[in-house]
């Protein structure tokens, strides 16, 4: 299957999330590895070894084209699985992934077991509190379910970012690093390269579009 029949808004580079995975790390998980577009060029950056997790068979089978090992199945369940059991990663990464699935605490504490010493997780999550949900339900009285972004209509569970700080403490990890991406905008559109001079202190968490965030376990 050609990459121009997936979704776009799920296939891209990912700069944003290869900032934040160090330079170091030649063991990593992409768990949602989609088709295999960030993995890839983790792995040629690195030099690294790149493992995948992705639920889609066919976004599956062309991630098997550029990463060395990709399974199917959902996330939580292949984080224990025996393929997995004795490995350990120096990064796994949760691009877009988390808010995907029922249950992502235990998912993101099972992924800390993984971790090898001094190990880190990635990911990035959207942020429910965006100026646009508030527009959206308070000006307009609807829950605006789209193909994508926010309110992607797939998504299982909803973050702002106490939520998502929530989230990493229920699963003992640390975050040592928030770079949150501004959109004046929820859609792709030029005027949204303006949305960090916006993001004043009063203003920033309504602008946040998503979290980028790297994180360690609390007792490493």
């Amino acid at each position: 299957m050609s990459k121009n029949s997936f979704n776009l808004a799920y296939i891209g580079q990912r700069k944003d999330i290869e900032q934040l995975v160090p330079k170091s790390a030649k063991t990593i998980l992409d768990v949602g590895c989609s088709v295999g577009t960030l993995g890839e060029s983790l792995k040629t950056r690195n030099q690294a070894t790149v493992f995948g997790i992705e639920l889609s068979d066919e976004m599956a089978e062309e991630a098997r084209t550029r990463l060395d090992t990709v399974l199917t199945g959902d996330a939580c369940e292949m984080l224990k699985s025996p393929e997995l059991k004795d490995r350990e990663f120096d990064c796994i990464i949760f691009a877009d992934i988390l808010e995907h699935l029922q249950d992502p605490w235990t998912t993101l504490q099972s992924a800390g077991h993984l971790l090898a010493p001094g190990g880190c997780v990635v990911t990035s999550i959207p942020n429910i509190r965006h100026m646009d949900s508030i527009w959206n339900l308070v000006v307009r009285g609807r829950w605006p379910y789209r193909s994508r972004g926010i309110h992607d209509r797939t998504h299982l569970r909803f973050f702002t970012l106490t939520n998502i700080k929530e989230l990493f403490e229920t699963a003992g990890m640390q975050i040592e690093a928030i770079d949150p991406n501004y959109r004046i905008l929820e859609r792709p559109h030029k005027i949204n390269r303006y949305a960090r001079f916006l993001a004043l202190p009063i203003l920033k968490n309504f602008l946040a579009f998503q979290y980028v965030i790297r994180a360690r376990p609390t007792n490493a």
